[in-house]
């Protein structure tokens, strides 16, 4: 039995409705800087130390159940991130768990698939001919990844490609088929660029691992999803998966949730996990952050937010960004670079989490 959609909704291999709560970016080095490495040798000591005794102590006690997607921005221009139309920026993110990793955690985890190396964030996307070498690639993945994970009885399922630039990417790069064409013709052209990379991927997982989910590209909400795209993919994925940073108001929560409706109506009525949400304040590494005035703000936006989703059958997950906070600017971790969780927030979250998993098993 794995996990999957049944009348909409997403289940567990018990058949009881599921809501993943997971936690993204989980990468040791951040407490290997000479500021926190004592710390690190003293407490874990160890990568498998680490995860068993940090990572996965922490998402169980904190109500988390996914371990979300593993990587974690560490380098480039994350001042100009969120200009997605702007200038192109180059982020750098560290690498992915190894299959032996996310299986040995002991509780449900997401794995990644990179088709393609067109992030948003991706400075130098590569938008390469969809052709017999793409296929080659797909099947090579699936033997790669999917292969690895096909026996697991705690994958959730796979994500594909972390905000791909379905929209024209800010590098002016594009898929061969699209280049040069104006916003029209690109638009009618998308639907069959997007419908051959989806049946070509979603056909190779599959062939390696007929059983768990496919959960598609984690789409940039922010920037927005073409409708030919969310067609295209219908047949092929299993949920819809977007990344959503909503302002701490009622209004942009409202926007968040009916932004969700419409996409997943475009798509066959998939559901919906919101794959990296967050929010963020000052703290003393990161004092340049703009955001909530404090971490017990930071916890009651977390719960406001999700709450805005919570009575949809189809909010299928809400993963959350990120663990350690890091240096590169980002300010928003549930830790501090000292391994000391920020009490007032992560308090907060245990309580939202554990209502929310309670609430779904009940409606």
């Amino acid at each position: 039995m794995t996990y999957a959609i049944r009348d909409g909704r997403l289940v567990d291999p018990d058949g009881n409705p599921f809501l993943s709560l997971g936690l993204n970016h989980t990468d040791e080095t951040a407490l290997k800087f000479p500021r926190s490495v004592d710390v690190w040798r003293e407490r874990y000591g160890s990568r498998q130390s680490w995860i068993r005794d940090g990572v996965v102590a922490d998402l169980r006690g904190w109500g988390f159940n996914t371990l979300g997607w593993t990587s974690e921005y560490v380098a480039g221009g994350w001042g100009e991130a969120l200009d997605w139309f702007g200038d192109p920026i180059d982020l750098k993110h560290s690498e992915q768990w190894s299959a032996a990793e996310l299986r040995g955690a002991g509780m449900p985890y997401v794995a990644q698939v990179r088709v393609a190396e067109i992030e948003d964030w991706n400075g130098h996307p590569a938008f390469r001919p969809l052709d017999d070498d793409f296929a080659d690639w797909c099947d090579h993945l699936g033997r790669a990844i999917a292969a690895e994970h096909a026996d697991s009885p705690d994958l959730l399922g796979y994500f594909l490609v972390d905000i791909p630039a379905w929209l024209p990417h800010a590098s002016g790069r594009d898929f061969a088929e699209l280049v040069g064409l104006d916003t029209a013709a690109r638009e009618r052209k998308l639907y069959d660029v997007a419908s051959r990379y989806y049946e070509t991927i979603a056909t190779a997982i599959r062939r390696y691992d007929p059983h768990h989910l496919i959960l598609g590209d984690r789409f940039n909400g922010n920037k927005g999803i073409p409708e030919p795209v969310l067609r295209a993919m219908a047949p092929h994925v299993d949920t819809l998966s977007v990344q959503y940073f909503t302002e701490p108001t009622d209004e942009s929560r409202r926007r968040m949730h009916d932004d969700l409706a419409r996409w997943r109506a475009q798509c066959g009525d998939k559901p919906v996990i919101v794959a990296d949400v967050g929010n963020w304040t000052p703290t003393e590494l990161n004092p340049h952050r703009e955001g909530l005035p404090d971490h017990a703000a930071r916890g009651a936006d977390y719960g406001a937010a999700m709450e805005a989703l919570l009575d949809e059958p189809w909010f299928a997950g809400w993963h959350w960004c990120g663990y350690v906070e890091n240096t590169g600017g980002r300010g928003w971790g549930l830790k501090d670079p000292w391994d000391e969780p920020y009490r007032p927030l992560t308090d907060a979250i245990t309580e939202h989490n554990r209502r929310a998993a309670a609430y779904r098993k009940e409606n």
